[in-house]
């Protein structure tokens, strides 16, 4: 897997991928501005497993705003956030408060590269594949790397913390 990124697909998450060093490759597609199933559009875009395609959703956890990554297949499972968080409870943050914390746009949210490095948890399936496609930072553009890399990146905890 080569870097292909190109200036005008640069954001913030494709930028940290740079700096880190480590192997990904950024795919892009066509947005449908009225497609509000961001993920399923995304698995659709890329004709791949939506098991292997992860989405990026923001909650807070004990008050504390907490990324999840989670399969595109399942749901988030708040509960089971919270345990893997170290926390009591958690609920989904509101999207303009994501969007400011993050510093990306709702369907665009990549756990890399935010404004702010973030508690992370990422779905433990994830590891139970050779890459896994987020975010890279826009409605459209989709980063692949290892799961390893990703939670490595991001600081982040694994656990199951999605429902099918």
């Amino acid at each position: 897997m080569g870097k292909k990124v190109r200036g005008a697909q640069g954001t913030p998450a494709t930028v940290a991928l740079t700096a880190s060093g480590v192997a990904f490759q950024v795919h892009s597609y066509q947005h449908d501005p009225a497609v509000r199933s961001y993920g399923e559009e995304a698995v659709a875009a890329l004709g791949t497993d939506p098991g292997r395609v992860f989405k990026t959703l923001v909650a807070e956890v004990d008050g504390a705003m907490t990324v999840a990554v989670v399969p595109v297949a399942g749901t988030l499972d708040l509960k089971a956030l919270a345990t893997a968080a170290g926390g009591k409870r958690a609920a989904l943050a509101d999207p303009a408060a994501a969007e400011r914390t993050t510093g990306y746009v709702r369907g665009g949210i990549s756990p890399l590269g935010t404004r702010r490095p973030l508690p992370t948890v990422v779905d433990a399936s994830a590891l139970d594949h050779p890459t896994v496609f987020v975010s890279a930072g826009r409605r459209g553009l989709e980063v692949e790397l290892a799961p390893e890399d990703l939670v490595s990146l991001t600081g982040a905890r694994t656990g199951a913390i999605s429902r099918q």
